[in-house]
């Protein structure tokens, strides 16, 4: 099988593309920009890297030819950026990719979205909840309003020989995590930046690690029964979002989250700073330190039910919590720790889903 794969400079793309070269059934190629950072691609002497951008048409033409799988992963994921930067990259782009993939004849198009896609601006905590969920009326940010835009245009285009599918895994971690929100979250706790906003309550979520999602991308490419469907993906556990912080920070020397604000000065706060968001100038050049959606990640439940992936595919976690924390943490340590990996490179082209 012949295969695409975009955001490889990303953490899950990239992961997807080793496992796909070191399995060795599939010829494998990348959409990259010259600027791409493929570092920690294992072996690109295997790879077929196609020079182009999902805003050049011509170079998903010529990225599509022969190809029997794409794996689109490729997002702006940044929470800097004025609405037609994330329009144009997370719609459009996605939009362009589909309808080169169709001309090509390719035959599964499996589309990497996000459980923010769901996420309602006013709403609260989702516990549980599987794929009957609807979009909201009202999206907590541009993200997750172009990511659930780009997810229903790619459930829409499944057809006849043409089979499609959107796969949302929620802050996917592990080895080789430079810059996700796991990491963010770390650096700001080393330089104890991060206020706790837990405010007392518990605060769950269904993370995905990073074996866990590039196991369920390719079993979705070889189910015949995911046409049109999108489907939540998720680690065993269920993380207590706080816990797991403290719990971290403190293996790596780091005091855990104390410090808590009045909820009172954090809505101000944020709502003083999503005014400013709304100057295309200011939203261009500028990523917050606080957001209504960063609020809402790490103040609101989101577990998710699987159970649709495990019956259309087989899907189930490969990698547990205490193997894939262990195996984090080592190589963090091989890496020089999180002070390493900070701050990281800004966010110039497409990369990998983050949340």
């Amino acid at each position: 099988m012949k295969v695409l794969v975009t955001g490889a400079s990303g953490f899950l793309g990239g992961a997807l593309v080793n496992r796909l070269v070191r399995e060795g059934e599939h010829e494998v190629a990348v959409l990259a920009r010259p600027t791409s950072d493929l570092r920690d691609i294992c072996d690109l002497d295997r790879i077929r890297i196609v020079p182009g951008d999902l805003g050049d048409a011509s170079s998903l033409t010529r990225a599509t030819v022969g190809v029997d799988i794409v794996f689109h992963a490729a997002a702006r994921v940044d929470e800097r950026g004025t609405r037609t930067h994330f329009w144009n990259e997370n719609v459009c782009g996605t939009e362009r990719l589909l309808s080169a993939a169709r001309r090509a004849g390719t035959h599964q198009f499996i589309f990497i979205s996000s459980p923010s896609a769901l996420m309602d601006r006013d709403g609260g905590d989702q516990i549980d909840i599987d794929e009957s969920v609807p979009y909201p009326e009202r999206y907590l940010n541009l993200y997750s309003e172009t990511k659930a835009a780009a997810e229903r245009a790619v459930l829409a285009a499944d057809a006849s020989g043409f089979r499609t599918c959107a796969l949302r895994p929620r802050a996917i971690w592990g080895a080789g995590d430079r810059s996700g929100p796991i990491i963010r979250l770390l650096e700001r706790t080393a330089q104890g930046k991060l206020p706790d906003l837990s405010f007392g309550r518990d605060v769950y979520a269904s993370l995905c690690h990073i074996d866990n999602i590039v196991d369920a991308c390719v079993k979705a490419s070889t189910s015949e029964r995911v046409g049109g469907k999108a489907y939540f993906i998720a680690d065993g556990e269920q993380t207590d979002v706080w816990k797991f912080l403290a719990e971290v920070a403190g293996r790596l020397g780091y005091p855990a989250p104390s410090r808590t604000p009045d909820p009172r000065l954090v809505r101000a706060a944020v709502a003083v700073i999503e005014a400013a968001r709304r100057i295309p100038a200011v939203a261009g050049r500028w990523a917050p330190p606080l957001s209504r959606y960063t609020v809402a990640l790490l103040t609101r439940t989101a577990t998710y039910d699987t159970s649709a992936a495990a019956t259309d595919f087989g899907y189930h976690p490969i990698v547990d919590r205490e193997r894939g924390l262990a195996e984090f943490l080592r190589w963090l340590d091989g890496v020089g720790g999180v002070a390493e990996l900070w701050p990281p490179t800004a966010v110039t082209e497409p990369t990998q889903e983050r949340t």
